[in-house]
């Protein structure tokens, strides 16, 4: 119930409540609900206030049926319906229609019950998962711990090729314990594991299932074409755990790359919602009739690149004069529209709880730049590659083109198309852009990004002694003292990765006035990227 119904419920009482909305249910007007309140002997002015309260009530209250076509900003052959496979917003947003996790991640980052009613610890290293009765996968099959260990254990095996391995390497063991009951023990605590199988890559499948492509999952909506690099297309779970959920009878998703064919397509009625607007559409969006702007602050960056066994990166001068070289206030004003936050070549922004203040801002120093360029010895044209499939890259890449030219680097800008570039040239390239999407606690985001052995160690950056507070950090209890150790981390990386992230960006969605539900989760855009439950259509 929407907080407008319960505050006219609590007005006029329920009985009253419940015959104005069938009322409007009908198609009544205000003059309607008015006349029927005076008709009960409320007083006139009383009677205009509650008739407005009862309109905006409800219009607030969720609506069953309808379809929709959505798009996000990516789509490839290699789309999965593999929870392990994730690897960008299009797999997000198409498996968090399909699947749950035992625990999902709220407004505040804060691990709610899902497929797990109840989950408890006494040490932060053995922790009981109690699972919810009544949960049945698409095929009818009830949901059972051997599913809950099956899901999660995967991600160890070197065979599944997991992206989340490197965070599932803490999981000692995952055992069935009870009828609903299921157990997991750890190497070391972690107060944060709730969070983690929160996350995308931790969503429960059936017991064995080695072929994904139908995608038998306990969530609001089941598969009804799945054609990757094209479409998906879902509908609507009746027999969905979660009373009510989910509204809408369809979904249509689709990706497209650029950026001004997706906001076209949702201007002219093609589609209804889409993510990943850039900031210049946003005044457009805003001033067509029947459309709205959906923005979401997060730790969400894109960051420069250098490859520290290959290339100019192997030389600490060019990644340091290249940080120097970040014009961070103009990127801020002239590239994101001041839709983002100062970064500081470190990946934790100012919303989350461990981030340093006190570690000294990186100013734009052309002077200091261009000492380290001379001293690394670079000459010729430095490749950089970008795509405007890492957000603002190619924008980015032209402000530090410019810039470099004032201290004598010559950076040739290779733009690679958006099809194909996290597979092609993302990880592979010496110099080039990664965007990496919002991660809901230091250690996610740490251990998949700059953990020696990470398979998304984007700048191969190596180093034992941040491997070791890494996995101290998460053992320790004291707040203080794992905020502590989790700004030493973020120095580490300040000054020796090759990574440089001039702002961590808002994520902005474009979608049409008639959907309703939406709000932000700062785990991205699209309410981090599981609108899918939430949203029904205002006919």
């Amino acid at each position: 119930m929407s907080e407008s119904r319960k505050e006219f419920e609590n007005l006029v009482g329920p009985g009253e409540s419940l015959r104005v909305m069938d009322l409007l249910k009908r198609g009544a007007t205000r003059r309607d609900v008015l006349a029927m309140l005076l008709a009960g002997g409320m007083q006139a002015t009383l009677a205009g206030s509650l008739a407005g309260v009862a309109i905006k009530a409800h219009a607030e209250t969720p609506k069953r049926g309808g379809r929709i076509r959505v798009a996000a900003a990516t789509a490839a052959a290699s789309d999965t319906l593999d929870p392990s496979k994730q690897s960008n917003q299009n797999d997000y947003v198409r498996c968090n229609m399909v699947y749950n996790g035992l625990t999902s991640l709220d407004g505040s980052l804060t691990p709610r019950p899902a497929l797990a009613e109840s989950f408890n610890t006494t040490d932060a290293k053995t922790w009981v998962f109690t699972l919810r009765k009544g949960v049945a996968f698409h095929d009818g099959k009830a949901l059972s711990p051997a599913d809950v260990v099956y899901s999660i254990m995967r991600h160890k095996d070197p065979a599944t090729a997991s992206k989340a391995k490197v965070l599932a390497e803490q999981i000692e063991s995952v055992k069935a314990t009870g009828p609903n009951e299921v157990t997991v023990v750890l190497t070391s605590p972690n107060a944060d594991l709730p969070v983690i199988l929160g996350t995308f890559h931790f969503l429960i499948v059936k017991d064995g299932t080695t072929d994904f492509n139908a995608g038998i999952g306990t969530g609001p909506y089941k598969i009804k074409e799945f054609r990757p690099g094209v479409r998906t297309v879902v509908v609507r779970n009746d027999a969905y755990w979660r009373q009510g959920k989910p509204y809408l009878d369809e979904i249509e998703f689709v990706g497209i790359g650029d950026e001004s064919a997706r906001v076209n397509a949702l201007l002219s009625g093609g589609m209804d919602l889409v993510g990943s607007v850039n900031p210049r559409s946003v005044a457009r969006v805003k001033g067509t009739p029947g459309y709205a702007i959906l923005v979401t602050q997060s730790g969400q960056y894109t960051d420069l690149i250098m490859r520290k066994d290959a290339g100019p990166g192997m030389n600490p001068d060019f990644v340091m004069g290249m940080k120097y070289l970040q014009d961070r206030a103009q990127m801020k004003k002239a590239i994101a529209l001041d839709y983002a936050v100062l970064g500081n070549d470190q990946p934790i922004d100012p919303t989350n709880r461990f981030f340093s203040k006190g570690l000294p801002q990186r100013a734009f120093d052309l002077d200091k730049a261009k000492y380290h360029l001379r001293k690394a010895g670079v000459t010729g044209k430095v490749p950089m590659v970008t795509s405007p499939a890492a957000l603002y890259s190619v924008e980015m890449a032209t402000v530090l083109q410019q810039t470099a030219q004032r201290v004598g680097l010559d950076i040739d800008i290779k733009r690679m198309p958006a099809d194909g570039y996290w597979s092609n040239h993302w990880l592979n390239s010496p110099v080039g852009f990664g965007n990496v999407n919002p991660r809901p606690s230091a250690d996610t985001i740490l251990t998949q990004f700059f953990k020696s052995d990470a398979p998304w160690n984007e700048s191969r950056w190596k180093n034992p002694k941040f491997d070791q507070l890494l996995l101290a950090a998460r053992a320790e209890t004291d707040t203080a003292k794992r905020s502590q150790m989790y700004g030493d981390m973020q120095s580490m990386i300040h000054e020796d990765a090759g990574i440089g992230i001039p702002l961590f960006l808002a994520s902005i969605d474009g979608h049409s006035s008639k959907l309703k539900g939406l709000s932000p989760i700062p785990l991205g855009g699209l309410m981090g990227y599981s609108f899918a439950e939430h949203v029904w259509l205002d006919a």
